[in-house]
C-alpha cells in the first residue's frame, strides 16, 4: 500500500475511534492505536509513523529482529502481541518496549532476569494475556489463574504490570463480541481492587470490532487490516 493510502486510512481510522470515544463518553485521546505490523515490511511501518502512528505490535520476535535494524532511528514504542515461547523470553525483553501476551509466570521470570541485565533502569511494560474464551487456540491465562499470576508479576523488579490483554473469537458482528470485551473489563477492575494497584491498560479490539471495545473500555486498540491492508490470518491483531 502506498504512503498516501496508508495516510488515509489512518484518518479513517482516527474518525472511528473518535465516535466510538464520544458513544461512550470518553476523550478520543485515551486511546492508544497500536498498529499491527506483522508481516509487512519495514517501509509499510516507515511510512505509518510518517503518517502519525507510534505504537507498532509485531507477532514473533525472529520477525522483529529482522526489520528493526532498519528502522533503529524511529523513536515508536514497539509491542510484542503474539505468544511468546519460552526460548524467545529473554530476545523479547530486550527487543520490545512492551510485552502485552504475558500468560504464564516462567516467562515472566525469563523477561525479568533479561529486562535486569540488558536494559538497566528501564522496566519492561507488560500486560497479562487472559484466555476470555473457551477456544483450544487461543493463548491466555485462565481467569481461575489471573490473580496468582498477576500477583507474582507485580513482585518482579524488572517487570511494570500494566494491565490486560485479551483475544476474543472473531465473529463478523462486533456486537456479539461485545460480552467479551466486557468481560476482560470487569476482571480488570476486581482484580485492580484485590491487588490495590492501578491496571490501567485493557488491550482489546481489532480492526473489524474496535469500536465495540473502546465502547466497553479498551485503552488500546490493535489494528492492522484497517490501517496497512490485507494478510493472511488473523492473530493477536488483525
Amino acid at each position: 500500500m502506498s504512503a498516501q493510502g496508508i495516510l488515509e486510512n489512518l484518518r479513517g481510522i482516527e474518525e472511528r475511534i473518535a465516535r466510538a470515544a464520544e458513544r461512550a463518553g470518553r476523550r478520543p485521546a485515551e486511546i492508544t492505536l497500536v498498529g499491527v505490523s506483522k508481516t509487512f515490511p519495514a517501509e509499510a511501518i516507515r511510512e505509518a509513523f510518517s503518517a502519525g502512528v507510534r505504537h507498532f505490535g509485531e507477532n514473533r520476535v525472529q520477525e522483529w529482529e529482522g526489520k528493526r535494524g532498519a528502522l533503529a532511528e524511529l523513536a515508536g514504542c514497539w509491542h510484542l502481541i503474539g505468544h511468546l515461547q519460552s526460548n524467545k523470553a529473554a530476545r523479547a525483553a530486550r527487543l520490545f518496549d512492551c510485552v502485552d501476551s504475558v500468560d504464564d509466570l516462567d516467562l515472566a521470570q525469563r523477561q525479568n532476569r533479561a529486562r535486569g541485565e540488558a536494559v538497566a533502569g528501564k522496566k519492561l511494560r507488560v500486560l497479562i494475556e487472559v484466555r476470555i474464551a473457551p477456544e483450544e487456540t487461543k493463548s491466555g491465562v485462565e481467569e481461575g489463574h489471573l490473580e496468582a499470576l498477576a500477583e507474582a508479576v507485580r513482585g518482579l523488579e524488572y517487570l511494570e504490570l500494566a494491565g490486560l490483554m485479551c483475544i476474543p473469537p472473531f465473529l463478523e458482528d462486533a456486537q456479539r463480541v461485545r460480552p467479551y470485551f466486557r468481560r476482560l473489563r470487569e476482571l480488570r477492575d476486581g482484580l485492580a481492587a484485590r491487588l490495590g494497584c492501578g491496571l490501567p491498560v485493557l488491550s482489546m479490539g481489532m480492526s473489524h470490532d474496535f469500536e465495540a471495545a473502546i465502547e466497553e473500555g479498551a485503552t488500546e486498540v490493535r489494528v492492522g487490516t484497517a490501517l496497512f491492508g490485507g494478510r493472511g490470518a488473523a492473530g493477536a491483531g488483525a
